[in-house]
């Protein structure tokens, strides 16, 4: 299927033009409410600039809108925050600037789609191979014959996933 789901997502958002344009207005949100004391978005204002985004991402990008019902959790926020910083814990005073803040963004809502769209398939795929099971005893079909339905079922339901993430 061609790329990883992660790089699908990552490469989906990068490319959106409403994704850029609603990460510069919360950038700017951020230095306004710093009142323009920082050279970027400090870390304690992390958390307030992903439930912005997420508010705003949710009008303006299908794949946030789709798979990302509530706002990145703090353990996200701080994942996103240490694979953009690469320091680990040693993040309290560091600024992130407009591109790093872009990145920040990108890892934080790639990771959310992510773990929406596998919380998506957990969901959906134990249903239907109870229904798929039951209707095969019910008809008294054969082992084989109900473990391949039940084989193409998830794996239909598996794509469909994967397809939806192309944004």
């Amino acid at each position: 299927m061609g790329l990883s789901i992660s790089k699908r997502v990552k490469s989906s958002l990068q490319k959106s033009p409403g994704f850029d344009s609603v990460c510069d207005s919360v950038y700017a949100d951020c230095l306004e409410l710093s009142q323009h004391a920082f050279a970027g978005v400090r870390p304690y204002q992390l958390s307030a600039a992903s439930l912005r985004l997420h508010q705003s991402l949710c009008d303006h990008h299908p794949l946030v809108k789709r798979w990302v019902p509530s706002p990145p959790t703090q353990l996200q926020i701080d994942r996103a925050l240490r694979v953009v910083t690469r320091s680990g814990d040693t993040v309290r005073d560091q600024t992130l600037g407009t591109a790093e803040f872009k990145a920040f963004a990108v890892e934080l809502f790639a990771d959310a789609v992510v773990a929406g769209a596998g919380q998506a398939v957990l969901r959906r795929v134990p249903i239907g191979v109870a229904g798929i099971a039951g209707v095969g005893v019910v008809a008294r079909s054969g082992k084989e014959l109900v473990a391949t339905a039940i084989g193409v079922y998830a794996l239909g339901v598996a794509t469909s996933v994967y397809l939806g993430l192309s944004g």
